[in-house]
This record gives C-alpha cells, structure tokens and sequence, in this order.
C-alpha cells in the first residue's frame, strides 16, 4: 500500500503536537487532525491562561502525586522525565520559573507561549496540520491502515495516534470522541468520572459564603471516618459547594458518591492547636467583654462567615462575650478547627479539569504507548486512564505518554 504519512496523530492537544515533533524530528512524515480550529486550546485556557506545564520535582514526588495507574508510568516517565520536559521548552524558546509546590510555568505567565512554542515546532519540523474530525481507525487484519474523517475523507498511514483527551472542556473539542474510537477497535474503557473539580456541598451555609476565598487553611477529606486527603493551601465557597486548589486536588480522591459518605473538614486556623486557640479567643473576649457575640469575631474570621459560624456554634448571637462559658468556646474552638461541609456531588465533567477513566492501561504496551489489541495503534495523554493530582502532574502525563508514541511510532 501506498501510505500518505508514516504516522497520523488524531487531536492537536498537548499530547498530540508532543508526539507530533517527536515522530516527525525522527524524520517521519506526520499528519495531525483537529477536530477544532485551533490547535492547543485546552492547553490555552489551562493553570488560569498560565499553563503549569510540569513539575519540579524528584521521581518518587512525580509518582507520589499519580493516583491512578502509576507504575504503567514508570517507562515513558524514564524516557521524557519533567526535568526533559524543562529543558524542551527551553530550548523552544519558553524560559520557565519555579514555584510554590514544584509547580513550572513559562516566566510570562501566558499559556499562549507555550502553545505558540508547540505549535511552531510543529512547522518547523514538517507536520501538517488539517482541522478536520476523525471518526474512524482503519484497520485490516489488526493492523491499522488509516483514519477515516467525518465527510467520507480517507488518510492512510501504518501507524495512528489517538491523542483526543477526555470528556472534559468539551468547548475545547475534548467530547469523548477518542473513547469510541478506541471501543469500535475493541479496547476497555474504564468507567469515566470528573477529576480535579469542584465539589457540590449538602450544606446551604456555603452559598451564604459565596465567593469567600481562604488562604492558608488545611482541608481534610474523610471517607466516613478515614482520611483520605489532607493539604494546606486555599479554597473557595461558591454559589453551590467549594472549590479551588485543595477542593480539586481532595476531588481525585472520591472514587464514587454515596450519600453522606465524603465530608470535608477545614482547619480554619492550621497555625493554633486547640488550646492555644482557645487562648487567643479569650484574649480578643477580654478585649471587648461587653460586645456581643454576633460581633466579636472580626479579628478572627473574614466578615462573611462570621454570621455562619455564630449559627453553627451554637452560641447566642445577642450573648455578650463575658457570659459565654468555657463549653460554649470549646465548641466554637472545635467549629473554626474542622468547619464541615458534606459532599453531596461532583460537579458536571465540563467543569472537571482532567477525565477520570479511559482506555484500560493493561491492554497498552507501557514501554512503547502501543496498543496489545491492534498493531500501530497508539494511546498518549488524558484519553489513557491514568490521572494525577493538580500541579503540572496531568500535562507531564501528556508529555511523557505522547514522547514515548512519538519514539516508538
């Protein structure tokens, strides 16, 4: 057969530009499909329009932070580590910085560099870019033949990438598509949920809060009465629930919803045990003995939540400070310690930032990305059901997934 291409990636994505460079520097002739108008635009919109594009951080912190899947890792991470992923984008021309938690992102803080970066490589190197949806793998024998686009075009190629994404922003093109591909060619896929996303509360005092940031606090996440998660850092009380960095990060931890199964804790004030908390009430108490309750927590709390924690105390509103009795502190000690807020739900998945789920691992070659069902075949990035946690660990995932097809394709 007269092949057009020696490879075709479906999806111009972070893993699929990846991949991309990485077959067509190794002097293949590689073809990328977009479903989209653009190429990289979840990459974009990613990190709040910064793009954190890895992290900083030794092997075992990388595989730490991967919930699911992590040994199935362990090759293409070897052979595209973070600190490969660095230096690509340097030499591309992004110079990148450092920060809190390992997080890497390009000095300008624009996401638009680094899809600039990708996509010029693309060019540079040769890969032809057509905006078109891919709808089927071609294949004879288990052995793929091409691609077959919406509209009846036909590209052949031997070997296919499928680098579509998840379920997740599907404005960005990321619909599932991948998933029926890979189902009509007779791959698993594991069942699909939101992960790193905001989280419904049962509690309606968290809309009375609404838009409340918090910084500094330390979130715990219980399965009945296991920890499951716990991490400092800030959040956010919304319309519906919470959100924010540690709300994402405690969201990969729920594997399903049950009723008042999850409950949230939140450390209101991380840097006092108990006692010395204690302490610091009765000194602000003394300060003003005379003042009501419901007014007497502005040094201690932002003004918002004052009025749910005075009803969620317990303690009469109108009670001046004088007369509140040791018991009655002790409560609002253990309230501003653990706050509680009971999960009610996920989010919807267009609000997730990673899909959970995806082409089951065992069924894919972990030192090549190639599929064990169909030769040629090959996975890269979030459509593979790994995931990690937020802080570049997702991207890297990409990176590293789409380095190693790209190699072996």
């Amino acid at each position: 057969m007269n092949y057009d291409y020696d490879c075709i990636i479906i999806g111009a994505g972070a893993a699929g530009m990846m991949a991309a460079i990485t077959a067509a520097s190794c002097g293949k002739r590689v073809l990328m499909l977009e479903r989209g108008s653009r190429c990289g635009f979840k990459l974009s919109i990613t990190g709040k329009g910064r793009c954190n594009v890895t992290n900083n951080c030794t092997d075992e912190t990388f595989f730490a932070n991967i919930p699911k899947n992590p040994r199935f890792l362990y090759s293409a991470y070897s052979q595209f580590s973070s600190q490969d992923c660095m230096d690509f984008f340097e030499r591309l021309g992004v110079p990148l910085k450092t920060e809190r938690g390992g997080r890497v992102f390009p000095v300008s803080d624009k996401a638009g560099d680094i899809v600039d970066a990708l996509v010029q490589a693309c060019k540079d190197y040769g890969v032809k870019t057509v905006f078109m949806k891919a709808e089927q793998v071609l294949t004879e024998n288990k052995i793929v033949t091409g691609v077959k686009c919406k509209g009846g075009k036909i590209f052949y190629a031997p070997s296919v990438l499928i680098a579509a994404g998840g379920k997740s922003y599907p404005k960005t093109g990321s619909d599932g598509n991948g998933y029926t591909i890979a189902e009509e060619l007779g791959h698993t896929i594991t069942p699909i949920k939101p992960s790193l996303v905001p989280l419904v509360a049962k509690e309606e005092c968290c809309a009375e809060m609404m838009g409340l940031s918090l910084k500094n606090v330390t979130l715990t996440l219980k399965d009945r009465d296991k920890t499951v998660f716990e991490e400092m850092g800030e959040m956010l009380f919304t319309h519906f629930g919470i959100s924010g960095p540690l709300v994402l990060s405690a969201s990969s931890h729920i594997p399903d919803m049950e009723q008042d199964r999850w409950k949230v804790y939140i450390d209101l004030k991380p840097a006092l045990d108990a006692k010395k908390l204690d302490e610091r009430i009765l000194r602000d108490f003394g300060e003003i003995p005379n003042r009501i309750f419901a007014n007497s927590l502005s040094k201690l709390l932002p003004a918002k939540m004052i009025p749910v924690v005075v009803k969620l105390s317990g303690i009469d509103g109108n009670k001046q400070v004088n007369s509140v009795t040791k018991q009655e502190r002790q409560r609002l000690v253990s309230l501003l310690k653990a706050f509680p807020v009971t999960i009610a739900d996920f989010r919807p998945i267009n609000e997730a930032i990673v899909t959970s789920g995806g082409v089951k691992v065992s069924e894919i070659k972990p030192k090549t990305m190639e599929s064990k069902l169909v030769n040629g075949l090959y996975f890269a990035g979030e459509i593979l059901d790994v995931d990690g946690y937020t802080g570049g660990f997702n991207l890297q995932i990409a990176f590293s997934t789409a380095y190693c097809a790209g190699m072996n394709m």
